[in-house]
Formats: C-alpha cells, sequence, structure tokens
C-alpha cells in the first residue's frame, strides 16, 4: 500500500512478486475499501511523516497518528493476525548506557511522542481485539540511496566531490546499522513468535568522529573531514545504543558490519 500519485520506484526489483495498491491512510473511506478487499493477515506499517530537517517537531505527526490508530482499529476489527509498527529509539529515556526495551521513555519532540503515544494505544487496540502486535524500535541506519541532508552520505557526498565535510566535534556515539539489516531485522522479528517492544539496532556504539574518519580514509581523503567546524547542538545525546538482546533471541545476525557496510554504500554514491 502507497500513497497515490507516489513513485514506488524502490520496489521494481519485486513489483512482478507484489500487488501494489494506493491508498491515502488519511481517508478513511480508502481505507476501509482497501482493507475489505485484500483481508490482510498482516500488517507491517511504516508510513509517517519523516522529512528530515522538519518532522522531529512537525504538527503532520498528529495527523499520521491518528490515520495509524484508525488503520490499527480496522485491522484489529477484521481479524488481522499481526501488527508490526515501526517506532523510534527517540522515545527512550536517554543514557550512557545500551537501552533496553524495559527501560523508560521520554520523548523530547513531536515525533517521538506520537510514535510513542500510538504504541500504546496500539498495545490496547490489539489486546482488546487479539491481534498480536510488534514494535520495531529503530535506531541509526544508513545505505544507499539516504537523504543526502544524514550525516554519513554528507560526508560521503562531500568528499566524492572533493570538498570539505564540516562536522562537529563528533564526539557522540551512535549505535549505526546498514538499511538492509535494518529490513532483514524487521522482517524476522515479525516473523518472529516475539511480541511488544523490539529494538532494531547492531549493539556495537560508534563515535561519529570515528566514523566519519573511516569514511575518509575509505574515499582517500580524510584531510577533508572536518571535525569541530560546526558547533555541537547541546540537546544532542552524548551517547544511543541499542540492547539488541531480544532482536538476537530470533536468530538474527547482520549481515554487514561497519567497514562493510560504508563500503557497499560508498559505492552506491560513486555510482
Amino acid at each position: 500500500m502507497v500513497r497515490p500519485g507516489s513513485d514506488p520506484w524502490r520496489l521494481q526489483d519485486v513489483k512482478d512478486s507484489i500487488t501494489l495498491v494506493e491508498c491515502d491512510l488519511g481517508d478513511h473511506s480508502q481505507v476501509d475499501a482497501r482493507l475489505a478487499a485484500a483481508r490482510p493477515d498482516a500488517c507491517f506499517h511504516f508510513a509517517w511523516y519523516a522529512v528530515p530537517g522538519l518532522y522531529l517537531h512537525g504538527v503532520e505527526n498528529l495527523s499520521v497518528m491518528q490515520a495509524s490508530i484508525f488503520l490499527a482499529q480496522r485491522l484489529a476489527s477484521m481479524g488481522c493476525r499481526r501488527f508490526v509498527g515501526v517506532g523510534t529509539c527517540f522515545e527512550y529515556a536517554m543514557r550512557r548506557e545500551r537501552l533496553a526495551e524495559s527501560d523508560a521513555t521520554e520523548p523530547r519532540s513531536l515525533y517521538a511522542a506520537s510514535k510513542l503515544a500510538f504504541r500504546l494505544l496500539l498495545e490496547q487496540i490489539a489486546q482488546a481485539r487479539e491481534m498480536r502486535w510488534l514494535w520495531a524500535r529503530v535506531f541509526y541506519q544508513f545505505g544507499p540511496d539516504e537523504n543526502p541532508r544524514r550525516l554519513v552520505p554528507t560526508v560521503i557526498r562531500s568528499l566524492l566531490a572533493g570538498e570539505p565535510a564540516l562536522l562537529t566535534s563528533g564526539q557522540q556515539e551512535r549505535d549505526f546499522l546498514h538499511v538492509e539489516d535494518v529490513a532483514s531485522a524487521i522482517g524476522t522479528a515479525g516473523h518472529s513468535e516475539l511480541d511488544g517492544v523490539i529494538n532494531i539496532g547492531s549493539g556495537e556504539p560508534v563515535r561519529v568522529a570515528d566514523l566519519a574518519m573511516k569514511i575518509g580514509a575509505m574515499i582517500g581523503r580524510p584531510a577533508l573531514v572536518r571535525l569541530g567546524a560546526r558547533p555541537n547542538d547541546p540537546d544532542d545525546p552524548v551517547f544511543v545504543c541499542a540492547d539488541p538482546s531480544r532482536l538476537m533471541s530470533t536468530g538474527w545476525r547482520p549481515t554487514y558490519n561497519l567497514d562493510t557496510g560504508l563500503t557497499n554504500t560508498i559505492e552506491w554514491f560513486r555510482r
């Protein structure tokens, strides 16, 4: 199910094995009609407002939350067996330790608060109708076709163009996972017997400075990585890393490490 008029080019490789349905999730009559026709056994729900630079505090989050609640209600009422929603690590109260699913939440943006609110309501909707639910909290992903305003493509594109990559001090530590592994982790968890919240991350914290210098070395232009050229954001958490024990309990393992993931991503941007 995709937005009306959107370009589903990312689905070209699998278009012959899927049925593509256009639907505006904000249009309840459209949602009802599409669901009545499809009668889905399971739903993987990825749709959210995610425009880089705008999504954290955009009021659009409220509309998507409301549409998501309606979607979950309708699916539960028609006997959908499984609902997999995609959350964010920003739902957590940040601390200098790996974050486990049982840790406290403290969203500090409308985006994170809307995600968390939907998760709480999803649990109640699912329990009332005996629909199994899973909430995949994604940490930091990277890979081919990532938006150029985000960290990894910013560094790669700048260096490939022979321009400096102007960064903060880069002392922040983050949990990075290649997008293909993010997808396979959500798929594996969704098809597992697990219910509730599950972290989608590597469990391996990496300093942003080390990540940037690694990209610089791979491209052969480390001198163009300018750490400290931009001020640090005082609201930026110092440490964000998942405890992926629940995910690992399914038998899932990443296919990329940081080096092979960055190599894959750099080569994609070169092409």
